[in-house]
């Protein structure tokens, strides 16, 4: 069975890091996959964060989180990574890694496995 897995959330200050991991089991994540990392926030709706395509290395982020996130994928280990730099109040959200079969990546719907989630809380 195909399952993701997210970990490495928690609680930190205004200006700290956090580095989420995201481990696939039941498949691999070659070339063929694209994985992306999504947002939640209470009450509001799920946003495309960064994703990596696995067929040509492009990655893409969202403008909130240019220039503080990178996304990196370890194949060999079945890991996609995102490190956070800088993280803000708003940051605040629950983190979910999601994986499909496709050329390039994008931040929209149409991820076909989801993980669970890992909670991400920034203090002020």
């Amino acid at each position: 069975e195909a399952q993701l897995v997210e970990s490495g959330g928690g609680q930190v200050q205004a200006g700290g890091s956090l580095r989420l991991s995201c481990a696939a089991s039941g498949f691999t994540l070659n070339e063929l996959w694209a994985v992306g990392w999504f947002r939640q926030a209470p009450g509001k709706e799920r946003e495309g964060v960064s994703c990596t395509s696995g067929s040509d290395g492009r990655v893409a982020y969202a403008d909130s989180v240019k220039g503080r996130f990178t996304i990196s994928r370890d194949n060999a280990k079945n890991t996609v990574y995102l490190q956070m730099n800088s993280l803000k109040p708003e940051d605040t959200a629950v983190y979910y890694c999601a994986a499909t079969l496709a050329t390039g990546c994008y931040l929209g719907v149409g991820y076909d496995y989801w993980g669970q989630g890992t909670q991400v809380t920034v203090s002020s």
